[in-house]
């Protein structure tokens, strides 16, 4: 070093250190210092190293280096060292080369992962200063290394329990029958945890998972084997085995399988059958354990049948009638018809009448539906089947909105779903009240979500809003305040399933789509819904019973929830329990239940004496069947055609046009017939059989074009319709009669329905079609048509003529004369003895087919004389034989029909003879009369003596 030394001393004194010589006084070496050693070293300020337990090396990322911008200058360019700040750690740092500033970190004693895992400490670097001399070296910024130590697999997992025993039930699978665990004592995840677990042993019945819960693969048999001994071993992430396995102990045990005894999986349910026990024999094994409590709790799950439950299917006007709620409701989600067509571009189920809404579509309700102003008070109901919103930020999901039609987008009153929230908003016009009053009402209920049915009910008594949902009421947790709507005179469109948006946008559409399932959307404007309405509406038609409920006993506590779907029954006594399980029933009040399967959980919950470990009682799982019930054919029957003098159609009460119609159903029924004796088995063949219930509504429909109401049209008293407690709707196309009521309410309305025209003369012949329904159109009857036809009169100015004509029939005038001369002619002929003897035989025969002529006709029309008035029932005409009418006298002036005369003159002697020997009345001569008319020619002479008619319009 001491050459290297001497040859700086001329630079030293270019640098103006002066001419002391290398060992000058300390003054002299500070300058000297100060003007060589300028520059600190620099290094990284913080370094990342990872060191294998025991292993001295430490990998640094960066690579340990100091720099100093004093090089090339020997001394002050130069790092002489790495100091490492901390108390007692196990690492140096060395330098490898000062010139290029390298540095190497290293473990000065063995390091152990599972003492310590990391370590932190503060590294400084320190330049050589200007000599050899400590003092003036320059030291570094602090820099902050981390080291990880990498831990080695060192270690065999270990089990925590020498060895494990079990009792296992035989004839049983087990998910777990027990749990073995090993642990391993290496620091890193890989080599602490364990992987895996493997039985050893072979040819034994049992697997273990990863997590080590040991499981039999088939059932264990007692009388096979007591006992199983398996060894089981464990290994660690890095596949290492543990150093010893453990010893498992499995002991099967005959026990007699507690759980509940004498139950039927399949429970088949008739329709109209009423209430049908479960578990008519059911009872609890319990192997004479020590229980001291038994809970029980019977589910019925009927969520995806219908509207959560199998309720009515009628239309929604209809089941609110039912229910007793007041008149005034508006059906905002109707059937599809050509009165109510708003709904017919929406998704439909047919079981039901349910409405699905997909996020496209939206339907307006017409104008004059609902009032434009609610009042203070009204109702909304709807069923509703919703669940979460797609999206991370939810739009709001209309179910009903009304909102300006044109130019502005305000919202007056809407109902719709946000992040599974319920809001109303209700906003108030500024004629009503200038003030800041409440307009939104919120409702965060989980069942909005959770994809089923329930029923909501918003009573509205301004500024009170209650909800109702499944009968429950629910105040809403927040209200928001606004200000009423300034006055305009734009037109409103009152929504279903997206809102409006009419302003705002180039072209006016639906936004804020609904997601979801609604039905039996209703509003009552001016009225709030009581709860008793609330209830009957949401109530459901099928759920579980109790039979005799007094022969329960006092020791057996019960309780269903509102929809009589959940029963949990509680007792201490196991025979009470076993007795009232047997009592309960499944019940479906519809008579036309939904056909298919509702599955039925029975679980207990057993409380045992001082024991740790009670029985487990397996949970029964059946369901009910129920079947298909009868469908009934609806018939209408009834006169097809009718003709009617012009008078009756101009009178004030008009022509009646149903007068003996009836509605019969019926079924077929499978009756056995046969010999017995010779099959062996009865074969069976189908009777109809006629069967009661209920119509909701019945259409009359115009055929051939609307009526003309400025001279026909359809009438029926309403007070008719109240007595029955029937609604109906009048338009030109038709009537409808609508309600539940039987089928006789429905044919006693009908009987009441008339039809009047002012100006029959333009008038021929007017169709009808009449169609009912039974569970909103679920059955339907036959389309019966009428036609009604009007009678010309020809109007004869000779009054003497027209009385003669009513004393005499015309068909009697054509025959009399010419009968007459041949009966002279046959008198010169045959002896007079001869020829009374066959005039009293003819007389005779005629006589006898007459009257059976005329009892036959009596008993056809025996019906229709009973429910027609006298006036009437003298102008009924039966059209299946009136074919032709003949001119009587065009027959009176043909020459050359010789068969005609003979069988007129005996006739008429036939006539005069009844008549000299019989006192009967006029009435009954003019019946006899017509049934020898019907007789001969097969065509209807109904009192033609009475009227001359006007064949123009009849066909030959």
């Amino acid at each position: 070093m001491l050459p290297g030394r001497l040859c700086w001393v001329p630079l030293l004194l270019a640098l103006g250190v002066g001419s002391g010589g290398c060992g000058g006084d300390s003054r002299r070496r500070r300058l000297l210092a100060a003007k060589v050693n300028k520059h600190k070293p620099w290094i990284e300020t913080s370094y990342h190293g990872v060191i294998t337990e025991n292993n001295d090396t430490v990998i640094l990322d960066p690579p340990l280096v100091a720099l100093d911008k004093d090089a090339p200058v020997p001394f002050a360019g130069e790092i002489c060292a790495f100091k490492i700040h901390g108390q007692e750690l196990p690492f140096e740092a060395v330098v490898l080369n000062k010139t290029s500033g390298e540095g190497r970190l290293r473990a000065k004693s063995p390091i152990d992962c599972e003492l310590q895992k990391e370590y932190t400490f503060i590294i400084q670097a320190y330049d050589c200063g200007v000599g050899p001399q400590e003092a003036a070296w320059k030291k570094s910024h602090k820099a902050v290394v981390h080291i990880q130590v990498k831990d080695v697999n060192e270690f065999a997992p270990t089990f925590k329990e020498p060895a494990y025993k079990a009792i296992v039930t035989e004839g049983k699978i087990y998910d777990s029958i027990l749990q073995v665990e090993a642990i391993d004592e290496d620091c890193s995840p890989q080599y602490s945890q364990i992987c895996n677990y493997e039985v050893v042993t072979t040819d034994v019945p049992f697997a273990i998972d990863r997590n080590g819960n040991i499981r039999n693969t088939e059932k264990l048999s007692y009388d096979k084997q007591h006992q199983y001994e398996i060894l089981v071993t464990a290994y660690d992430c890095g596949q290492k085995p543990a150093a010893h396995d453990t010893l498992v102990q499995v002991d099967v045990k005959p026990v007699c399988k507690p759980g509940w005894q004498d139950w039927t999986k399949r429970i088949e349910y008739q329709p109209g059958s009423g209430s049908m026990p479960l578990f008519p024999s059911i009872h609890l094994e319990t192997c004479d354990g020590a229980v001291s409590s038994l809970q029980v709790t019977a589910e019925l799950q009927t969520n995806y049948i219908g509207k959560g439950c199998d309720r009515e299917t009628y239309s929604e006007k209809s089941l609110q009638k039912l229910c007793g709620a007041s008149s005034g409701i508006i059906d905002l989600l109707p059937s599809p018809s050509a009165a109510t067509n708003w709904t017919a571009g929406l998704l439909v189920d047919n079981s039901e009448m349910i409405f699905r809404f997909d996020g496209r579509q939206g339907a307006k309700i017409p104008d004059g539906i609902v009032p434009k102003n609610l009042t203070d008070q009204f109702t909304i109901t709807m069923w509703m089947k919703h669940g979460p919103s797609p999206g991370v930020r939810a739009e709001k999901e209309t179910i009903l909105c009304n909102s300006d039609k044109t130019e502005m987008n305000r919202h007056h009153y809407a109902l719709y779903v946000h992040n599974c929230r319920l809001v109303f908003l209700l906003r108030k016009d500024f004629d009503q009240a200038d003030t800041f009053r409440p307009a939104e009402f919120h409702w965060k209920l989980d069942q909005i979500c959770d994809k089923e049915w329930h029923y909501y009910v918003i009573n509205v008594e301004f500024p009170v809003v209650t909800l109702y949902m499944d009968g429950a009421t629910y105040e809403p947790y927040l209200v928001t305040n606004d200000w009423p709507i300034h006055p305009s005179h734009i037109a409103m469109q009152l929504t279903v399933g997206a809102c409006w948006q009419g302003g705002e946008v180039a072209k006016p559409r639906f936004a804020q789509f609904f997601h979801g399932s609604l039905a039996s959307l209703t509003i009552r404007p001016g009225k709030m819904e009581s709860q008793k309405v609330i209830s009957c509406l949401q109530a459901c038609k099928e759920g579980l019973d109790i039979n005799s409920l007094e022969s329960l006993g006092q020791g057996v506590k019960y309780h269903f929830n509102p929809s009589q779907s959940v029963l949990v029954m509680e007792g201490d006594d196991i025979g009470n329990i076993n007795k009232a399980l047997r009592k309960v029933s499944y019940i479906n009040s519809r008579q036309f239940p939904t056909a298919g399967v509702r599955r039925l959980r029975l679980s207990s919950k057993v409380q045992c004496f001082g024991e740790d470990v009670c029985i487990s009682i397996p949970d029964v799982d059946a369901y009910v069947m129920v079947l298909q019930a009868i469908e009934p054919q609806i018939t209408l029957q009834g006169t097809e055609r009718f003709w009617r003098p012009a008078s009756q159609f101009e009178s004030a009460r008009g022509v009646t046009l149903f007068p003996d119609i009836k509605i019969v159903s019926t079924f077929a029924k499978a009756e056995a017939s046969g010999d017995r004796r010779t099959t062996g088995t009865a074969p069976k063949s189908a009777v109809l059989e006629e069967m009661l219930h209920n119509l909701d509504f019945c259409d009359i429909l115009v055929l051939g074009g609307d009526l003309d109401p400025r001279h026909e049209c359809l009438e029926l008293n309403h007070s008719e319709l109240h007595q029955r407690h029937l609604d109906a709707t009048n338009s030109t196309a038709g009537y409808s009669i609508y309600g539940v009521g039987s089928m006789s309410r429905y044919e006693q309305v009908l009987h009441h329905l008339h039809y009047r025209n002012w100006h029959p003369t333009s008038l021929e012949t007017r169709k009808f079609r009449i169609k009912c329904s039974e569970l909103n159109g679920r059955y339907t009857s036959n389309e019966f048509n009428l036609e009604v036809s009007v009678l010309h009169e020809v109007r004869v100015p000779d009054k003497e003529h027209v009385n003669h004509l009513i004393v005499q029939p015309p068909f009697l005038q054509s025959v009399h004369h010419p009968e007459s001369r041949s009966s002279i002619q046959r008198s010169s002929v045959v002896p007079s003895i001869a020829t009374v003897v066959i005039i009293i035989s003819v007389c005779m025969l005629v006589f006898v087919v007459a009257m059976g002529v005329y009892r036959v006709r009596i008993a056809h029309q025996h019906f229709i004389q009973e429910t027609e008035a006298a006036k009437e029932a003298e102008m009924d005409w039966d059209d299946s034989a009136l074919t032709i009418t003949v001119n009587p006298m065009e027959k009176h002036e043909e020459p050359g029909h010789g068969e005609d005369e003979t069988e007129g003159e005996e006739e008429e002697e036939a006539e005069e003879d009844i008549s000299s020997s019989s006192s009967g009345s006029d009435d009954s001569e003019e019946e006899e009369e017509e049934g020898l008319g019907r007789g001969r020619h097969g065509q209807s002479g109904t009192r033609q003596a009475q009227l001359e008619w006007d064949d123009t319009t009849l066909p030959y």
